[in-house]
């Protein structure tokens, strides 16, 4: 964890002392310790071998299963208490920040999951042949709530981190998904089941649920490990791309970025901006068709070497087609030379015949390469750049995503481009990818 920036360092301070207080306030009398005691080494065995997700800056673990069965058992303190163990997980790797944060947003969860089942009419205490169905409304609430207040919270510091470094909230969040989101709330079932096979089997219930529970962290795991391996695909086209094309060195990343911020301003759901994050990041891989002298090139493109520079997005879509988990990301790459007058490349839709993704990557590729560096002028000042897509909104670009991307953009700003290395000392060179600046024909400013 890098340094945070001041109102992150005090969101995590509120959690901490809210989750304190709340805890604090009790009620202890009555209470079962040896319920506490027990489902608290639980967590303590499940926190250290958590999965972590994508590149370790969240992890999953199933404890949530046995802070509910304490909710039932042992009431909202010995709850809170139960959560507060996550501290004493052996996993490697978070900062003292991150576990105080994890800490208290677990304890503060399981507080709050606790006063829930009693507000619903729960009691709190071991589950009989009485107990059923009356306990399981009090139980949904209560796990609901768990949830919602562990995912509600993480997203919060996530956000915060992410004001700071301007890091797209979805490049974060494959945590925060609804996919996992329903998982959570499914294995949360497995408390009550704990809860209620304690009356029968006592101690051994944890140990009788564990069993589902370690399958289900298997299964959390080769989720993980199929992110992991599509992130390696994708950065190794990106990178090598880049290593063809010079002039690309962080581009793709950034127009992934843009993109993003386009389809988190307009609304779209989770599984479609991860899909857009990857169509951002492999816009240009059809340039590994493409002839390397014909990208670094220096002067003017001859008809039949632009001819090859326009066949790019359909060679991209010929190299990646095959790539299953890409889905709508394909239409994206194929068509993101399209304009809405129609005058684009390589099929010259028009309009909403464009593909959302295609229309949404346009404004992130032409933005990013205007503010980008080239051999013969330095980077546009974003504003000069956001002054030319509102220009051509509505020839080249689809007007709503250009509105949509300039107001995430005054609220997260926009990287700072690394300066190109150059394959020669030649100031003057100009690349294929400068041959599509503002009045040259058709292309207004797009980059190739």
């Amino acid at each position: 964890m890098g340094k945070l920036s001041r109102v992150a360092l005090l969101y995590i301070g509120a959690v901490a002392v809210t989750a304190a207080v709340l805890v604090a306030r009790g009620p202890f009398t009555g209470l079962k310790w040896q319920y506490v005691v027990f489902l608290g080494i639980l967590v303590i065995v499940t926190e250290s071998r958590a999965t972590q997700l994508r590149k370790g800056q969240l992890s999953w673990s199933s404890s949530s299963a046995a802070m509910l069965a304490s909710v039932v058992l042992a009431g909202p303190a010995g709850a809170a208490i139960v959560g507060a163990c996550t501290a004493m997980g052996l996993r490697r790797g978070p900062h003292i920040l991150q576990r105080v944060f994890n800490t208290s947003m677990y304890a503060l969860s399981a507080y709050l999951a606790g006063r829930v089942f009693i507000a619903l009419g729960g009691h709190v205490g071991l589950p009989n042949e009485n107990s059923f169905p009356d306990i399981i409304a009090p139980f949904a609430g209560a796990a609901l709530i768990l949830v919602a207040a562990n995912h509600g919270l993480l997203s919060g510091v996530l956000w915060l981190t992410r004001s700071k470094d301007r890091t797209p909230a979805s490049t974060l969040g494959v945590g925060l998904s609804a996919r996992l989101l329903l998982s959570d709330l499914g294995y949360a079932a497995y408390g009550l089941l704990m809860a209620a096979l304690w009356s029968v089997v006592g101690f051994f219930a944890p140990l009788l649920v564990l069993i589902p529970l370690f399958v289900a962290r298997w299964a959390i795991t080769q989720f993980a490990e199929q992110q992991k391996s599509y992130e390696a695909t994708v950065g190794a086209l990106c990178q090598a791309v880049e290593t063809k094309d010079f002039y690309t060195r962080g581009h793709s990343d950034r127009v992934s970025r843009g993109s993003v911020m386009i389809a988190q301003e307009i609304g779209m759901r989770g599984e479609r901006v991860e899909a857009i994050r990857y169509a951002g990041m492999l816009h240009d891989v059809g340039k590994l068709g493409v002839p390397t002298k014909v990208l670094q090139k220096t002067g003017k493109l001859t008809e039949e070497e632009y001819a090859a520079i326009q066949l790019h997005p359909m060679r991209g879509l010929d190299i990646v087609r095959e790539i299953g988990f890409l889905d709508e990301a394909l239409a994206g790459i194929m068509h993101h030379h399209e304009r809405i007058d129609g005058r684009g490349y390589p099929m010259g839709l028009a309009g909403h015949e464009i593909p959302e993704f295609a229309r949404v990557l346009a404004v992130a590729d032409a933005f990013d390469s205007m503010t980008s560096n080239r051999s013969y002028r330095g980077a546009r000042p974003v504003a000069e750049a956001i002054e030319e897509l509102r220009k051509w909104s509505g020839t080249q670009f689809d007007p709503a995503f250009v509105d949509a991307f300039v107001a995430a953009l005054n609220r997260e700003g926009w990287p700072r481009p690394e300066p190109p290395v150059l394959a020669s000392d030649d100031l003057t060179a100009v690349t294929a990818q400068d041959h599509d600046d503002p009045g040259a024909p058709l292309r207004v400013i797009d980059s190739l």
